[in-house]
């Protein structure tokens, strides 16, 4: 019987960012800030006015930024009104899409650990990013050196 795929925790993007290579921490605590060669690729932001609640106005205080490789790769990500994946006007023309921790159940582990490899290799070097795709035996045809 195949296995079913768990839903995603909020600690799985912690996990899947820190297991890649060269990462570090350039946040403060509560609010990571994970960079690969001093370049981020996804980060726990604070409650801003671009990001609210359309009945109450409330600013939303569980907002991930992470990003992703082009225009092409966010609106796949964000196109279903019904996914938790978002974006807002602030981010227009800006390679990374948003998700609020509390929908991240909505998402399987599988599938934040492909958005936060991703978003990795869209910031890390070519060298970088081809020895990690090397040593999992995967190949990114997105990937441009």
């Amino acid at each position: 019987m195949p296995r079913r795929p768990r839903p995603a925790r909020v600690a799985d993007l912690h996990d899947v960012a820190r297991s890649m290579p060269h990462v570090t921490d350039a946040g403060r605590p509560g609010r990571p800030v994970y960079q690969v060669g001093g370049r981020s690729f996804l980060f726990f932001r604070t409650a801003r006015p671009d990001a609210f609640d359309p009945d109450t106005g409330e600013r939303y205080d569980d907002v991930v930024v992470v990003w992703v490789a082009d225009e092409g790769e966010k609106q796949a990500l964000v196109q279903d009104s019904g996914s938790p994946w978002f974006t807002t006007p602030h981010f227009d023309g800006h390679p990374s899409v948003l998700l609020r921790t509390s929908r991240v159940g909505e998402l399987t582990r599988d599938e934040v650990a492909e958005v936060v490899q991703d978003a990795w290799l869209s910031r890390a070097s070519p060298t970088r990013a081809r020895r990690w795709l090397e040593a999992a035996g995967l190949e990114n045809p997105q990937r441009r050196e």
